[in-house]
């Protein structure tokens, strides 16, 4: 693997290395700094172009993401292996795309940024060794991202939120309350004890016979659901402490679910609804705790 890494690094050099490299911008200039920024950290491949102006908004210019649901739907979930391989061999293209569509060359870039982690470490690698060869190629600047990071801080990009604020993180692989201070300083007023709103969702589906991703399946089934039949727990609620907790709402849903097998369309939407009722009320009430315990900090 390593060895592939190295060979797909060299060739990318070779097709992005240009005769001109492109000066740095002189210190105090107003021209706004342009990033190419790429993504591959699970099972979506993407590509960007963010423009910072001198006096610190952004925008984005373009932004192209190519989706793996295909590749992994027969499996449930995502496959370490084969999103690799998924990402190599659209990552090229996709940057190719993204840049067309803002209309600019890597001429007009001035330094390149991709996910370092948290990931799969395959997807990882190829985002990694395409944005540093690409940055070695056009002797650009290269920024290694933290994807969590990358989270807290898009509201400000995107919105100009200016820190203090309190972010709530939900994601297949993370359930995070965090009070975003400022740029690279942030405290943890929460987590998950076990699995994240995500990974309950697509285990949920997956138990119950539906569609990968599991979360939009979950979704669909339950506005046909009535969410009053199952009385399932709502877990932590009422802690002083903004902590998550969903394995025992997953296990309450398999113990209803397993009685009634086999299921019929109205026990499965019934099951949904009832689930994703328990998972919104659960995660208000430490949205709510959290909000408390940020309120005192300020």
């Amino acid at each position: 693997m390593l060895k592939t890494h190295r060979r797909a690094l060299a060739n990318v050099a070779r097709l992005y290395k240009s005769s001109q490299m492109k000066p740095a911008p002189a210190p105090g200039t107003s021209r706004r700094t342009i990033i190419l920024g790429i993504e591959t950290s699970c099972d979506e491949t993407a590509a960007a172009i963010v423009a910072r102006d001198a006096d610190g908004r952004g925008e984005i210019l373009s932004n192209v993401i190519r989706s793996q649901i295909a590749e992994h739907a027969d499996y449930g979930g995502v496959v370490p292996e084969i999103a690799a391989r998924a990402h190599l061999e659209v990552l090229d293209a996709l940057i190719r795309t993204t840049l067309a569509d803002a209309r600019l060359s890597l001429d007009d870039i001035d330094g390149v940024a991709a996910t370092a982690g948290p990931g799969l470490i395959g997807g990882l690698l190829v985002g990694l060794t395409m944005g540093k060869a690409i940055a070695a190629a056009r002797d650009l600047p290269f920024l290694a991202i933290n994807h969590l990071e990358g989270h807290a801080l898009t509201v400000g990009l995107t919105e100009g939120l200016a820190a203090p604020y309190l972010l709530l993180l939900v994601s297949g692989g993370h359930t995070q309350l965090i009070s975003v201070l400022d740029v690279g300083r942030y405290e943890q007023l929460g987590t998950t004890l076990d699995d994240a709103a995500g990974e309950v969702f697509d285990k949920t589906a997956k138990l119950l016979g539906l569609d990968f991703p599991g979360g939009p399946a979950v979704e669909r089934w339950a506005t046909k659901g009535d969410a009053a039949r199952f009385a399932f727990p709502r877990p932590m609620k009422g802690r002083p402490e903004p902590d998550f907790s969903f394995s025992g709402l997953k296990t309450a849903l398999r113990h209803a679910a397993a009685p009634l097998a086999p299921l019929t369309d109205g026990d499965i939407a019934d099951l949904c609804a009832s689930f994703q009722a328990a998972v919104s009320e659960a995660i208000g009430d430490r949205v709510s705790a959290a909000m408390t315990r940020f309120a005192q900090t300020l």
